[in-house]
């Protein structure tokens, strides 16, 4: 009998659009033989499961099931979490699915809350040797002055919304005029905003997943985007140049790869993660661990996946599985 899998979308973030495309691209992915998929769109006003006749079907939140329009109940055997933001990326999710005992794809409450806020995964991991930019954290309500921050980072630096994605309300800042703006504006996304350091070299991504029987370090990507900065555009738009093998030393490639399945292990992660880093002179900086990672056929999942001579389909089937091996 086939599993009933939902692809889990939508949420509550600016990412939204880019969470409903991750699912677009993972229901075409998985084995429709073996798996009978059905997209779940969640946001605040609703839970609905889109049928492939159109229909929307609200789902139950005692039990995350839904009724089709035979009148026979609908329940899933496992969820395939593809938010990118709250609830399905900083462990909301992950504890309902917890409660009502339904298997999922990605990370635990605490390894996905840990990692969703950005500065303090970051400075978790730079007490295990992991190195980061220098950074500072602001909460709503809190201030600081251009001067101060200047003093801190330098400039340039980034500042971005800490408990969200990184596609909306980052910049660049260059001038001390900019500073409270960018502040401004990454705090329309959230309630905290991380500054970072400018750490000039090579951005470079690497995904990897673990099960009980294996473990699968993908091969790196380099990003190389025609921005000043890897932002939504260069994302999504096509403006950016990603390279799949990078082109950096066997050395480095190895040594980026055993410190992606490093973090995996420390922050006890669970399905398919992504880990992006900057190479500077003074070695492998981590930027940030991305834990649901965009599922777009073009996104840096797949290209690796691909590239490491295997097809997401595989992937998928291997990652829900392992959820019911013993």
């Amino acid at each position: 009998m086939k599993r009933t899998i939902a692809i889990v979308c939508g949420g509550d973030s600016s990412e939204m659009g880019v969470s409903l495309k991750s699912a677009q691209g993972l229901y075409g992915f998985i084995d429709k033989h073996r798996y009978n998929p059905f997209i779940v769109v969640l946001s605040k006003a609703s839970w609905k499961a889109m049928l492939d006749d159109g229909a929307e079907e609200v789902i139950d939140r005692n039990d995350f099931s839904f009724q089709d329009k035979t009148g026979r109940r609908v329940r899933f055997d496992f969820a395939w979490i593809t938010i990118h933001g709250t609830p399905g990326e900083d462990g909301l999710l992950q504890g309902y699915f917890e409660l009502i005992g339904l298997p999922y794809s990605c990370c635990g409450v605490l390894a996905a809350a840990i990692t969703f806020n950005k500065f303090t995964c970051n400075q978790y991991l730079k007490g295990f040797g992991v190195k980061v930019a220098d950074s500072l954290l602001l909460r709503k309500g809190q201030t600081i002055s251009t001067d101060d921050l200047v003093a801190r980072l330098g400039l340039p630096c980034f500042v971005k919304s800490n408990v969200g994605g990184s596609s909306f309300g980052v910049s660049k800042v260059t001038t001390p005029d900019d500073v409270q703006p960018a502040i401004e504006r990454a705090f329309s996304e959230g309630p905290e905003v991380v500054a970072e350091a400018f750490l000039k070299g090579t951005e470079l991504t690497c995904g990897c997943f673990k099960t009980k029987q294996e473990t699968r370090v993908l091969p790196v990507t380099e990003v190389v985007p025609q921005n000043d900065f890897f932002d939504y555009d260069a994302k999504y738009n096509g403006q950016v140049q990603e390279i799949t093998p990078a082109r950096i030393s066997e050395e480095l490639t190895k040594r980026v790869q055993q410190i992606t399945s490093l973090i995996y292990d420390i922050l006890g992660c669970k399905g398919i993660i992504r880990v992006d880093y900057i190479i500077t002179e003074e070695g492998i900086n981590l930027l940030e661990v991305n834990t649901t990672p965009g599922m777009t056929a073009t996104s840096f999942i797949p290209q690796q996946v691909a590239a490491a001579g295997l097809t997401m389909t595989d992937v998928m089937t291997t990652v829900i599985e392992d959820s019911f091996d013993a």
